[in-house]
């Protein structure tokens, strides 16, 4: 998020992956749909702050979840709850799913 720009942070989704955004109702399962989406969410340009989270390692994939908060630049915050799952593609660790 912090390059603050949504191609960047699309690109570290999977070929195949899933975003089902903080602030939108709009699941996400491709490459334009997820950028679309971080168009609009970095505009605000978000500070985010894992609040308690919980990491779980196999072969090949991990899963990190919990409580985020985003601060926002007109100082506005949400909480939320975070879920991803890493899988490797192309010899990266890039975000399968994200709810």
């Amino acid at each position: 998020l912090e390059t603050g720009d949504p191609a960047t942070v699309a690109k570290r989704y999977a070929k195949d992956g899933v975003l089902l955004p903080t602030l939108s109702d709009v699941p996400r399962n491709d490459f334009e749909g997820i950028k679309d989406y971080f168009v609009g969410f970095l505009k605000k340009r978000p500070v985010g702050k894992i609040l308690e989270g919980e990491k779980f390692i196999g072969n090949n994939w991990a899963q990190d979840a919990g409580i985020y908060e985003f601060t926002f630049n007109d100082g506005s915050k949400v909480k939320a709850r975070y879920s991803f799952i890493y899988a490797f593609e192309d010899g990266q660790r890039i975000i399968s799913h994200k709810f």
